[in-house]
């Protein structure tokens, strides 16, 4: 979503990199191109202006300016200001502070994603908060909009009111609050109804249910994609109700960000989760340092490690450890990182999280590596024999003919598939000269083995310094290629992951 404000930004810091002493005519042509970018971007002018003044006043003393390199200077008072307009160093997570069951009351207009959010949350505090948790639907105006949540309450393993028909929305919410109570609910989760546009017998209604649950949470559900109007929506929904913090969808969108960088500013609402994906678990707490880090092209290596956490079979991660340090990757651990990078949000949403990347990413585009690729070369490895797998020095002309017809795919494309496999069996094989501790190092990093990712540590790497290079940035997380000074061809830094094409 900020893609365009990353690269307009990254232009900006790259000018000053080369020069020695940062001086007042450097500031104001610095932050004239930050306030174009923002204003680009479609973050609001109120906002702006407020972010230029204060970063200004930041830049002004002398001694600050005269000691820091220019670049780095810039980039640490863009980074602070970003971290202030989303909502400061603290994340705000979800209240639940309240006599069970805690009522949580999603509003929204129609199609901003708010029946969907409702699922995704519902399945978060479930799993991660271990709470009993159960949703209503109130939308009694939609056509299947009870169904929908019905549906993904199955999805999330959590449960649903019964639907009965011709009840009206403050009677449902009456019903769901005596059934949570009986039920022994930890957390009630009320989807009201939505419409296309803002109109008073829809704020009557929430505002109506407002006062018969009495919400600990009023969360609006807002498309991150809609621009300023979903600021406007903002306030005229806080005009009205109660509202405790916000959810973005469509992040993972390739609108300007905006909306996501004024809605704080202007609402003075926190913002609390970002849904970046349709699947029902695609819902993530919003971290304004990080969010500014991923701006600025800093990355977001919590949470990338949080991704690889949250997808790890353990005990399988621990027998791929132990097989590693001895030196041994067959294509069968090959198929298995290439499936481990599908379920962490594919090539895009790894790249998207690591630090440097924007300044090769249109390297990566022009290479044409994407998802597809990973994708043909599982059903490539899929089309061999299982002794084929486990030796691949026996694939011969004959047996690559065969595979190539059953993955419909070229036989220059399994060669280039057994060369990367090649090459990275290679690094492995060198790693575990060292008798097995490299392997134990990127275990423990990714999670697998006790004394896992410290968290607290990553969190302190961001915060005002762009990553020089991929390679630098993938030394911030061993078990990425940190440390190696020959990773093997495709993407420099990564030989645990098959990114890129290998050099014939």
């Amino acid at each position: 979503m900020f893609d365009g404000l990353s690269e307009r930004l990254s232009s900006v810091f790259d000018r000053l990199s080369g020069r020695g002493v940062l001086s007042e005519k450097d500031v104001d042509e610095a932050l004239r191109e930050v306030r174009v970018a923002l204003l680009e971007a479609d973050v609001a002018l109120p906002v702006v202006k407020d972010f230029v003044a204060k970063a200004k006043e930041r830049a002004t003393g002398e001694e600050v300016v005269r000691s820091v390199r220019p670049a780095d200077m810039v980039v640490k008072i863009v980074h602070d200001g970003l971290v202030e307009m989303l909502g400061g160093d603290e994340p705000e997570p979800i209240n639940l502070a309240a006599a069970p069951p805690a009522v949580i009351l999603m509003a929204g207009l129609q199609g901003s994603g708010k029946t969907t959010t409702s699922g995704k949350l519902a399945l978060r505090l479930t799993k991660q908060d271990r709470k009993k948790v159960l949703m209503a639907s109130l939308d009694t105006r939609r056509p299947a909009a009870m169904e929908q949540l019905a549906l993904l309450g199955k999805q999330a393993e959590v449960d649903t009111l019964p639907i009965i028909a011709g009840q009206s929305a403050p009677d449902i919410a009456r019903r769901a609050l005596s059934a949570a109570k009986l039920g022994g609910y930890d957390v009630l989760i009320l989807d009201t109804a939505g419409r296309t546009t803002l109109d008073e017998a829809m704020m009557s209604e929430a505002a109506e249910i407002a006062r018969i649950a009495n919400p600990v949470e009023t969360l609006l559900v807002a498309d991150s994609l809609t621009g300023q109007d979903a600021v406007r929506t903002a306030k005229a929904f806080h005009e009205r109700l109660p509202l405790t913090g916000l959810i973005l969808t469509r992040a993972d969108g390739d609108g300007r960000g905006g909306a996501a960088l004024s809605m704080r500013a202007v609402t003075g609402l926190p913002i609390k989760f970002l849904g970046a994906g349709e699947k029902i678990d695609a819902l993530d707490p919003f971290d304004a340092r990080r969010v500014a880090g991923r701006i600025l092209g800093q990355g977001d290596v919590v949470a990338l490690v949080e991704k690889a956490a949250a997808d790890l079979d353990q005990a399988k991660a621990e027998r791929m450890a132990k097989k590693l340090a001895k030196g041994q990757f067959d294509l069968d651990d090959l198929s298995e990182q290439l499936a481990q990078m599908q379920k962490m949000g594919g090539m895009q949403g790894i790249m998207g999280l690591l630090p440097g990347v924007q300044k090769v990413k249109k390297q990566i585009a022009e290479s044409g590596v994407d998802d597809r690729v990973f994708r043909r070369q599982q059903a490539i490895i899929s089309s061999m024999t299982k002794q084929e797998r486990k030796k691949p020095d026996i694939l011969q002309a004959s047996r690559k003919r065969r595979i190539a017809a059953g993955a419909g795919v070229d036989v220059a494309e399994i060669n280039r598939l057994l060369k990367q496999h090649r090459q990275m069996a290679d690094v492995f094989k060198a790693m575990s000269r060292d008798g097995g501790k490299s392997m134990m190092r990127m275990a423990q990093a990714m999670g697998a083995m006790p004394g896992g990712a410290d968290l607290a540590r990553l969190k302190a790497m961001g915060g005002g310094k762009l990553a020089q290079n991929p390679a630098e940035a993938a030394n911030l997380l061993p078990g990425l290629g940190g440390g190696q000074a020959n990773p093997p061809s495709g993407f420099p830094g990564l030989p645990g992951l098959p990114f890129g094409k290998p050099k014939s």
